[in-house]
């Protein structure tokens, strides 16, 4: 599998596969590269819909002048906790970061959710954002604030009587219940036009399919959740770890 960065060329097979809507999974088969690969490259790049072969190799181009050289890693020495590769981490976190844009959150909103999921305790101090994101207290506590409106983050005080900002299992799940009941709103609001514009009318059925269509997707979603709520707490198995037979 062949490494180092994309070509020009390559750039161009991904815009033609992704024209053809070809999962990523497909493009990467046809160059013979990772599908992370593809994935990252294009999202960090304008998404599936915006995603431009010429604009992609200029922005990667710039970011190759602006990166400073890395200095030489002392072998065996890990450049990141549990031994990661900090530049593939960081790589993700701009990947992270990228979708959450895509699914409507402002950048500094998207960078300080990723920076609490790619934080292995989960929370993070003000101070803790500023100097991991490089970025000020106030877009820290802007950000925060809407995250927190939006059910995406809790807040609780330390023993040093510190904030911290947690993302964890409670948290998500509490996210997915108010989608559904936002969901549940569009319904409710639906049917009161069907009684304002009249039974029948063309308006009327139009809101009438609306409102019982979110219903059942509200529905759907509550089920859902609850059905798979233990998951958000479940520890996944270890590779080639198989439970003993009793």
């Amino acid at each position: 599998m062949p490494g180092g960065r994309l070509t020009q060329q390559e750039r161009q097979q991904i815009a033609l596969g992704l024209a053809d809507s070809l999962a990523y999974a497909e493009i990467a088969r046809r160059l013979d590269r990772p599908t992370s690969t593809i994935t990252r490259e294009v999202m960090r790049n304008g998404g599936p819909t915006g995603y431009r072969a010429d604009l992609a190799h200029r922005a990667t181009e710039r970011r190759a002048h602006r990166r400073n050289p890395a200095p030489p890693r002392t072998p065996g020495t890990p450049t990141a906790p549990h031994g990661r590769d900090a530049e593939a981490v960081r790589e993700f976190g701009e990947t992270m970061t990228t979708l959450f844009m895509h699914q409507g959150l402002p950048k500094m909103v998207a960078r300080v959710l990723t920076g609490l999921f790619v934080n292995d305790a989960g929370s993070l101090t003000a101070s803790e954002l500023v100097q991991q994101l490089q970025i000020s207290p106030a877009s820290v506590s802007k950000a925060v604030a809407f995250l927190e409106e939006q059910g995406l983050i809790r807040r609780e005080r330390d023993d040093h009587r510190r904030e911290r900002y947690f993302v964890d299992g409670g948290v998500w799940y509490q996210s997915t219940i108010a989608s559904a009941q936002g969901v549940a709103r569009v319904a409710e609001t639906a049917r009161q036009g069907v009684a304002v514009l009249g039974v029948g009318t063309p308006a009327a059925v139009r809101l009438e399919n609306i409102a019982r269509y979110s219903e059942f997707i509200s529905e759907s979603m509550l089920r859902a959740a609850e059905q798979a709520r233990e998951v958000l707490y479940t520890r996944p198995e270890e590779p080639g770890v198989t439970n003993p037979v009793s």
